[in-house]
């Protein structure tokens, strides 16, 4: 059975995850500029990976017998990912938002692990250093692009 502490944590991580699922189909629809078609296509990209992550996560909460949160409602009151207007921005504005809001998720996912680890959570462990890999890997793309 999974520790209530890392359950709390896990939802929220959900939660925020979901905002940024919704926050990233935004900024992919009102992206412009010039290099518009290459980052238009990384956003899909990006919220692509994050629908696996939505389900994968809430797996594992259903595995261990909790509820994962599952409507808009529920995401927004437990984000850490704050939602935006739906404004056109240029493609630096968006890289600049999407990579601090992914610095926050990858801090959450450090901080589950470390919990997780701490009560031998292993298939917990295991989930959040693989969302960590792809969130080095994002930022690393998203910082070249922004040079």
């Amino acid at each position: 059975m999974m520790k209530k502490e890392v359950s709390v944590k896990l939802n929220k991580y959900l939660a925020s995850v979901g905002v940024e699922y919704v926050k990233l189909h935004n900024l992919h629809w009102n992206v412009v500029g010039k290099d518009f078609k290459p980052v238009h296509e990384y956003l899909e990209e990006l919220y692509n990976g994050l629908a696996g992550s939505l389900d994968s996560v809430a797996e594992l909460l259903k595995i261990s017998g909790e509820v994962p949160a599952a409507s808009l409602a529920e995401f927004i009151e437990l984000s850490i990912v704050e939602e935006i207007p739906s404004l056109e921005r240029k493609s630096s504005e968006i890289l600049e938002i999407v990579v601090e809001d992914f610095e926050k998720l990858k801090a959450l996912a450090e901080e589950i692990r470390k919990e997780a680890d701490e009560v031998d959570d292993y298939s917990v462990v295991s989930a959040m250093e693989g969302e960590l890999e792809e969130y080095k890997k994002s930022l690393w793309f998203m910082k070249s692009m922004l040079k």
